[in-house]
């Protein structure tokens, strides 16, 4: 049980006191009333005795009694109906209420934390003195200290109004008082009549009730006296004649009304009658004027009414009514009448309470009272008591002669008014005998009742103990009963506690007024009691089971109190049974809810709440929210009603469909009535549906257009598009290039690379810009975490707008504070927007800015509404049938708001953000709107999806302003500038229309004259035509536009040509297109487009070179630098694709240095063709054309009728793009030993220059056409692959990368290649700092400074008959490759030393000097005249002469072994 500020002592004296009659004359009545109190009323606060009291026992014993208490009541003539008891306690309960502003009492229990805030101690309660120290008590204790004052409130006047019974004399009257005023005409008179009354009342058949304990009852004549009105004289000289009538303990004068009313107001006076009037305001009004008793089935039940009759102070002496008394039959009532009820039951205490008490009485008066009430008791009421009971102690031991068995015979015989005898079984069922008065076993029980009054408990529950076997031996069940109550109360309440608490008694005690006696009211006194015992000896468990017994159907309020006090039980046990409290709680509050008692239910629920909260028990916390909900929403408490509904639907809920489509209706049903509460009012939070705020999108910009038939437009960012950190990198990568090279190689400090699309994994950190009048796009995410569908209706996004002038000089000044008007951002709702079951949906909402400034999207907001019958039935989806034209809303929703909070990413760079949790900013919803700028729109025309490797296509592209401003600075960077160009300088940019130019060549050509085949035919160009070399990044490209501007509106078409990456397979290339505004802004200085192309590409031809030195020293020209070049073509295309055949139509090549100069392909066919798998070698001679470092010498070789001029676009512009990034590739690798280079600069000019002995700069490009089938239409592909010839010797491949070969070639072909290739290429694999820097130069490179040339006859007669030795002059041509000088020996000594060389060829000797040392100059070309002898005729090898050079001045190098020519034979023949 719940703690109580009185102990069990106090409450059981208190519970059982003495009753004494007031019997009042008019007059005296009157007197009283001018303090708006009746008699009893204004004695009731000082009839607790201060002192201590003795008296004596029959054994003349002295007896101390402490802390008497008497109770002084109005002679009421007729009992109080059930019903009317049951208003009463209803009304008791109903207003107790927990005491609000408290600070809240938390008690851990186990691993609960409570939290109970209904501790309240109020000094309205009579008993209560020392409040203070009670308090200390409370707060000390170790024992849970919530209090349920409502429960006191409950037993305190349950136990008053009990009616008085003939089993027991507790609640008899012992004495009346009989008073009478001093300003009556004859107060003795007046008294006589009033004694005459009192023993009407008292022995009269025609009065039943009230009853009194003996028939001989103390009258106590009282003489009341207005001190302020009435003559003292005159009230003296009575009282003199009612001491000589009455004797001097018998009668008293009572002073009283001494306050004269014009004494100063401020004087003040305490009221001890309010906490007693406003305690029980309906005990003390007479206010029913008749009544009917109620008679209907429910009886039993809590029968109550609204109190509407006023209420009114009327006379006491009014027997016919009692203040219990319902004034109209009622059979049962709803909870609105209750609340009627308790709302005119507060009303009273309000007025009640307002009235002053006591306001003619001054504090002198107080002590004139109190000692009237002490006198009274010593001189009157005690002493009689004790004469009563000798009296019948004295009539108990004469009796105790006789014997038992006789005494019962004689009882039997003589007793004529008993019932007749019955067996067993009968008595029980009628509950026992009825005594008549004077029977000797209810003198027995007056005696034990008279003690316990008077706290003799030894004497009483001696006399208890013996009545009960009397009782319990004449099968009187109801008085034994009672007398098995009183002896387990006396036995406890003994001093020094003799024995043990029978609690046995009291079982048998309330199973017999409970399943005997039918009697609840006396079994429910006989519980309290007990558990209060119980309780005081910490026998929680016991005291629970016996509160929870005494629950039952015919009465909820008192099941609710009794259920509740059990919980409390439960948490008060040494080991706290937390789950028992909680679930004993809903029981109660269950009850209390069936009983009208709303408020009590609510509280009931919502101490439960917090056991069963976050356990996971969700059906029990889903049935405790609604009951809550359901409560609140009863008791008009909106918000909290609003909060258990929405609990129950945030919560992941395990009810089924059907339940949760209730649980939403009444949550709109409710919440719908809280709004309309505060219409004005700011718009709630709703809860459903959930909003995953870190998945919310932002986009600006306009949607992106579809495609119209061949146009297609740029990609460039959709929501639909998935975020990609890597591709988003790309993107920031590529516009800081264009901006670096616009801002002349840096970045501006204040550039922000722009996000079109802001998600989570976005740079959030800065306020992004959006243009005026384009749209703002927030993708917001909802989830439906219930099984029913939701419709949210009129959904628009929550924003708050600041204008401001950015194009003011203090960059931004505010215009006017921020506002919600559609001037300026429009909104765009959805009208309606169904989610279904347990789904994730997005919804797209825009905004219109239509003034520059700030703007800060809070959220969104929108009508909840749930859909009609959409709880599925039989597994099929309530979906279905939902997704088309309006949804049948069942027409209740509710305006409400979520705010979208997008916390930021973590903090983790300095050591504090590491060491704690801090979040930066995410700002995705707070864009700044700029000023307006110029829009792009791109469309590409007859753009290709699949190409050949290497395949040139003509498409166009069409730039569209769609702004009202002009755009100007239009570029275009990429990270694959060889894929695309819009022509060089020389390009016409004026093309003709996309439709007129089908069919033709992508390239610029010229019919040629059939006698120039096989001769190269020579142009030039500038690599500064094609921007290459101009410094600039090759990746900018910019967009030839006519005049550099777009006007607001225009279009322009430019030619763009493309081609086919080398490596086949699928290509993503990105274009970002740059662009400006002619006017120049403070927030936004440029925008962009995005397009990411895709291109699948397939295989064409593989394409092999190398480069060797003739042979042949001089040219035409007589120039001593001449190559050869042989080019292997392979057709690796599998036909796939369709396509026939390629033909080589023409070999170009493009130098500073070399240019080819012939074909010497011994075929006569005019042009190569290869079908599937099949391979051609060509072969070319290539000779140093006269230094021009500016421009580039192009060489066309045409095998076809038309020559493609390879110097003009687009065939120029790819060579000089594929021609960038080789030299970046290159570039990039030799950077990375600047610093190493720098030590030893003298050492590396001079491997340099022998470096460049073996390289060579010559590029080739292949330009063949493809014949393709398709559909049956033959079509004719063009297409170009580049060749970059380095190093003599060293072959070169149009493809670079190995695993693309192995791709291509296959195993075997790729193992051969493998051979071939130069192990230098692996060196792109180790990082670039470890790399060894070639200290020296490698013999190879060494073994080229030197060509050499033997000159002879090929065939040489010699008649060996005539002259054996035959001598042949020889010339070694030496040529210096170098512009060194260098150290040249020759050594003529060599033989070879392999025995082959000696087999195939003979053996012959050099004539004349065999070692010369030379020195030739840089290019110099130096003739040697030798002697060969020769002994026979045979095939003689000259080449062997071997050459050794070096740098002039290096000491540290040694002289390198030349590279041999071919072998030189020369034929000697006998004549």
């Amino acid at each position: 049980m719940a703690q109580c500020v009185q102990s069990v002592q106090e409450f059981i004296q208190d519970s059982f006191v003495p009753l004494v009659a007031a019997l009042c004359s008019e007059e005296a009545e009157r007197l009283t009333r001018r303090n708006n109190l009746s008699f009893a009323e204004l004695v009731r606060p000082f009839c607790r005795l201060t002192s201590e009291v003795h008296m004596r026992d029959p054994n003349n014993q002295l007896h101390i009694i402490k802390n008497l208490k008497i109770a002084v009541n109005n002679i009421i003539t007729h009992p109080p109906q059930p019903g009317a008891i049951r208003k009463l306690l209803h009304d008791v309960v109903s207003v107790s209420q927990p005491a609000e502003g408290l600070v809240a009492n938390v008690i851990t229990a186990g691993d609960y934390d409570l939290n109970i805030s209904d501790r309240s101690v109020k000094a309205s309660v009579p008993w209560y003195s020392n409040w203070k120290e009670t308090l200390m008590e409370l707060n000390t204790s170790t024992f849970y200290s919530a209090t349920t004052p409502w429960f006191e409130s409950y037993r305190e006047c349950f136990l008053q109004s009990m009616p008085a019974s003939d089993h027991e004399f507790l609640n008899h009257y012992v004495a009346c008082m009989l008073v009478v005023s001093s300003s009556e005409p004859d107060p003795v008179e007046q008294f006589l009549k009033l004694s005459q009354e009192q023993h009407r009342i008292q022995h009269s058949s025609e009065y039943s009730y009230p009853k009194w304990f003996i028939p001989n009852t103390l009258k106590y004549y009282v003489l009341l006296h207005d001190v302020s009105t009435g003559e003292e004289q005159r009230a003296d000289s009575i009282y003199e004649e009612m001491k000589q009538r009455y004797g001097t303990q018998g009668c008293y004068l009572l002073k009283i009304n001494s306050r004269v009313s014009n004494r100063g107001a401020d004087e003040q006076i305490p009221d001890p009658w309010s906490q007693y009037l406003q305690k029980s305001t309906i005990q003390n009004q007479d206010s029913y004027e008749d009544y009917t008793v109620v008679s209907n089935k429910n009886t039993d039940h809590l029968i109550s009414d609204g109190i509407d009759n006023e209420i009114k102070d009327g006379l006491s002496n009014n027997f016919k009514t009692h203040p219990l008394q319902l004034d109209h039959p009622s059979g049962s009532l709803d909870s609105t009448d209750y609340m009627k009820a308790s709302t005119s039951l507060q009303d009273s205490k309000k007025s009640n309470s307002g009235t002053p008490h006591g306001a003619c009485l001054t504090l002198t008066d107080h002590d004139r009272i109190r000692q009237f009430i002490q006198e009274f008791t010593f001189r009157g009421l005690l002493p009689h008591i004790e004469k009563t009971i000798r009296q019948l102690n004295d009539q108990l031991i004469s009796r105790k002669g006789l014997s038992r068995s006789l005494f019962t015979a004689t009882k039997k015989w003589f007793s004529g008014s008993k019932v007749p005898e019955k067996s067993i079984n009968e008595l029980k069922n009628t509950s026992g005998l009825l005594y008549p008065p004077e029977a000797p076993e209810l003198q027995i029980r007056k005696m034990a009742d008279l003690c316990f009054l008077v706290q003799h408990y030894e004497l009483a529950y001696s006399c208890y103990h013996t009545a009960k076997k009397d009782f319990l031996n004449d099968q009187a069940m109801l008085y034994a009963a009672g007398a098995l109550e009183m002896a387990a109360v006396s036995a406890f309440l003994q001093p020094g506690a003799p024995r043990p608490y029978p609690a046995h008694y009291m079982e048998t005690a309330i199973q017999t007024y409970r399943d005997i006696c039918k009697n609840m009211v006396l079994a429910e006194r006989c519980v309290l009691l007990s558990a209060e015992i119980l309780k005081s000896q910490s026998k929680y468990s016991e005291a629970a089971a016996l509160l929870i017994r005494l629950t039952s159907e015919d009465s909820d309020l008192r099941s609710a109190l009794l259920l509740e006090q059990a919980a409390h039980c439960f948490i008060n046990m040494k080991s706290p049974m937390v789950r028992k409290f909680a679930f004993h709680m809903i029981l109660a509050g269950h009850r209390f809810s069936k009983a009208g008692q709303k408020k009590h239910a609510l509280r009931c629920y919502c101490q439960a709440m917090q056991v069963y909260k976050g356990k996971g028990w969700s059906l029990a916390e889903d049935h405790i929210n609604f009951t809550i909900g359901r409560q609140s929403f009863t008791l008009r408490q909106l918000d909290n009603a609003v909060s258990a509904f929405r609990h129950i639907l945030i919560n992941d809920s395990k009810q089924p469909p059907a339940q949760q489509g209730a649980f939403l209706r009444e949550y709109l049903y409710v919440y719908k009535n809280a709004t309309q509460l505060s219409p004005d009012g700011p718009l709630p939070q709703l809860p459903l549906p959930y909003i995953n705020s870190s998945a919310t999108r932002v986009f600006f910009g306009h949607d992106r257009r579809p495609a119209e038939g061949e146009k297609q437009a740029a990609t460039h960012v959709s929501l639909d598009q998935e975020y990609d950190s890597e591709s988003s990198q790309q993107w920031k990568e590529l516009e800081e290039q264009v901006v670096s090279v616009i801002n002349k190689g840096t970045i501006p400090p204040n550039f922000q690379p722009t996000q079109f699309c802001l998600n989570r994994y976005s740079d959030n950190s800065k306020f992004p810009l959006a243009v005026v009048e384009e749209p703002i796009t927030v993708e917001v995410s909802f989830r439906n975490p219930l099984k029913v569908p939701l419709l949210l209706t009129d959904l628009s996004l929550l924003w708050k707008f600041q204008p401001k002038d950015f194009s003011a000089k203090h960059d931004g000044e505010t215009k006017g504070q921020g506002t919600c008007d559609e001037d300026m951002v429009g909104t765009e709702a959805i009208a309606e927007f169904l989610i279904n079951s347990e789904e994730t949906k997005v919804a797209r909402l825009k905004l219109f800015p239509h003034q520059t400034g700030e703007l800060h999207i809070l959220g969104v907001v929108y009508n909840l509404g749930s859909v009609q019958g959409a709880v599925s039935l039989d597994g099929i989806d309530p979906s279905i049938g939902l997704q088309a034209g309006k949804f049948v809303s069942n027409g209740l929703s509710v305006r409400g708001r979520q705010d979208l909070e997008i916390q930021g990413p973590r903090l983790n760079n300095t050591k504090e953000e590491k060491t704690s949790i801090k979040y930066g900013p995410d700002r995705r919803l707070d864009p700044i709107i700029t000023e307006e700028m110029p829009l792009l729109e791109v469309f590409f025309i007859n753009f290709p999806t699949g190409l050949l490797c290497g395949e040139i296509r003509k498409a166009y592209v069409e730039f569209v302003n769609v702004s009202k401003c002009p755009l100007t600075a239009l570029k275009v960077v990429s990270k694959h500038p060889e894929f695309f160009t819009f022509g060089g300088n020389t390009a016409v940019l004026t093309p003709l229309s996309p439709s007129a130019s089908e069919n033709c060549s992508a390239y610029k050509t010229v019919v040629t004259d059939p006698t120039s085949v096989r001769t190269a035919l020579l142009s030039s160009a500038s690599s500064a035509d094609f921007g290459v070399g101009t410094g600039g990044s090759p990746e900018v490209i910019q967009v030839p536009l006519p005049d550099a501007v777009l006007l607001p509106g225009a279009s322009v078409q430019l030619p763009m040509w493309l081609r086919g990456p080398d490596e086949e397979g699928v290509h993503e290339i990105n274009f970002l297109f740059y662009y400006e505004s002619i006017k120049k802004h403070s927030k936004m200085c440029h925008r962009v487009l995005r397009h990411t192309a895709v291109i699948c590409t397939s295989r064409s031809l593989h394409i092999r070179a190398t480069v060797c030195r003739s042979n042949a020293l001089g040219d035409e020209e007589g120039r001593g630098d001449n190559m050869l070049l042989f080019v292997d073509v392979e057709n690796i295309n599998t036909s796939e694709t369709g396509v026939k055949e390629f033909h080589i139509v023409q070999v170009s090549s493009n130098s500073k240095h070399w240019k080819l100069q012939k074909s010497v392909n011994i075929s006569g066919d005019k042009d190569t063709k290869l079908a599937s798998r099949e391979r051609a070698k060509l072969c070319f001679k290539a000779v140093r054309c006269k230094n021009s470092e500016e421009n580039y010498t192009f060489a066309d070789i045409v095998f076809g009728n038309e020559q493609i001029i390879s110097s003009a676009s687009p065939c120029a512009d790819f060579f000089f793009q594929s021609l960038s990034s080789e030299y970046k590739r290159t570039h990039v690798q030799s950077h990375t030993h600047a610093s190493q280079r720098a030590v030893k600069q003298s050492f590396d000019e001079i491997v340099r220059l022998i470096q460049r002995c073996s390289e060579v700069d010559l590029n080739i490009v292949i330009l063949w056409k493809a014949y393709v089938v398709e559909d049956s239409k033959q079509l004719i592909l063009e297409g170009q692959h580049h060749i970059a010839l380095n190093t003599i010797g060293k072959e070169a491949f149009s493809f670079p990368q190995k695993q693309g070969f192995k791709k291509i070639l296959g195993n075997s072909d790729w193992e051969d290649l493998e051979q071939e290739l130069p192990e230098t290429v692996l060196l792109k694999f180790f990082r670039p700092e470890n790399t060894p820097v070639p200290a020296r130069p490698t013999p190879e490179q060494l073994s080229n400074l030197i060509k050499t040339s033997l000159h002879y006859p090929e065939s040489f007669n010699h008649s060996f008959h005539q002259k054996s030795l035959c001598l042949v002059p020889v010339t070694l041509l030496l040529s210096n490759c170098s512009q060194a000088v260098v150290d040249v020996m020759i050594d003529l000594r060599h033989k070879p030393t392999s025995s082959e060389a000696l087999e195939i060829h003979g053996s012959f000797t050099w004539l004349g000097q065999t070692q010369y040392k030379l020195q030739l100059k840089g290019q110099e070309v130096y003739s040697l005249q030798l002697k060969a002898c020769f002994v026979h005729t045979g095939v003689y090898n000259l080449g062997t002469p071997r050459v050794f050079a070096k740098l002039v001045d290096q000491v540290t190098l040694f002289e390198t072994s030349q590279q041999n020519s071919m072998p030189a034979l020369i034929i000697i023949n006998n004549i």
